[in-house]
């Protein structure tokens, strides 16, 4: 009997090119479909009506990624089992069954991503003042790639900004983002934090009508999708197991790259490092 399955998914986007299938380039949908494909649970993204809940960028990470389909073996769309044919940078952790039609994408209430981003020169204060500013509904042209005949209107619910060592987390949830939104909201909350402009000019930036700039999105490493909320809420079937995998491989990740950190640090050109040589 087909069912409709949603899964959560989360990945490290370093390697791909956002999550949206394209022709000849590494995507986590691409792998995703794979994965269906060789185990049978799907025949195609299309016939399995397959929809996400959104598009991440090429570079950009994901926890709560939500993904739907329809398949006739609900018993191996599953999480532990799709992952059997995923590569250890992606990883469904958690799945759900409807008994009728669910589209995540249409259904959500609201998106929540984390953008991280290093430095210490700033003013945090000056990047808590001016976040306030772009909470509520506004018009986000300023602060995306437009789509033509897209809507920029949107609404921001809240942005949460908090320090942990030498890196700023920003928190920030709406009802949906635009295309590279995030990462123009935080370029903007930087130049402010920097002092290369204040809270007037990101007023001007929430009125397009009458005042356009462009701004270039900050880097994509830095930002997660991190969760996908639903008006009805979803009784998640959580894989235990599939968290325990993912968290053993990513301690080794953490390893590696904190040894890479210190060795960038000690190939940093310093003048008497290398006449010492």
């Amino acid at each position: 009997m087909k069912k409709r399955v949603a899964l959560k998914l989360a990945y490290i986007g370093t390697e791909y090119h956002g999550s949206q299938v394209q022709p000849e380039l590494p995507t986590i949908e691409g792998e995703l479909f794979k994965s269906l494909k060789n185990l049978e649970i799907i025949d195609s993204p299309k016939s399995a009506n397959f929809v996400s809940s959104g598009r991440t960028d090429t570079g950009v990470h994901s926890l709560g990624q939500v993904v739907a389909f329809d398949t006739n073996n609900p018993r191996l769309a599953v999480p532990r089992v799709i992952n059997s044919q995923l590569p250890e940078s992606i990883w469904a952790w958690a799945c759900a069954v409807f008994p009728d039609e669910f589209n995540p994408r249409h259904e959500a209430l609201s998106r929540r991503y984390l953008y991280i981003m290093s430095g210490e020169e700033y003013d945090i204060s000056r990047i808590r003042t001016a976040s306030k500013y772009l909470i509520g509904t506004h018009d986000f042209a300023n602060f995306c790639t437009p789509v033509k005949g897209k809507s920029t209107v949107r609404t921001v619910q809240r942005i949460n900004i908090r320090v942990k060592a030498n890196l700023t987390l920003i928190d920030i949830q709406a009802d949906s983002f635009l295309w590279k939104m995030v990462r123009k909201i935080v370029t903007a909350l930087m130049m402010v934090g920097y002092g290369t402009r204040d809270t007037k000019w990101l007023e001007q930036m929430l009125n397009p009508e009458y005042y356009e700039e462009g701004i270039e999105p900050a880097p994509s490493y830095g930002l997660i999708l991190k969760d996908v909320d639903y008006l009805q809420p979803i009784e998640w079937d959580v894989d235990d197991y599939s968290i325990q995998k993912a968290r053993n491989q990513l301690r080794q990740h953490l390893i590696r790259y904190r040894v890479m950190a210190e060795v960038l640090e000690h190939l940093v050109p310093q003048e008497k490092r290398y006449h010492e040589l």
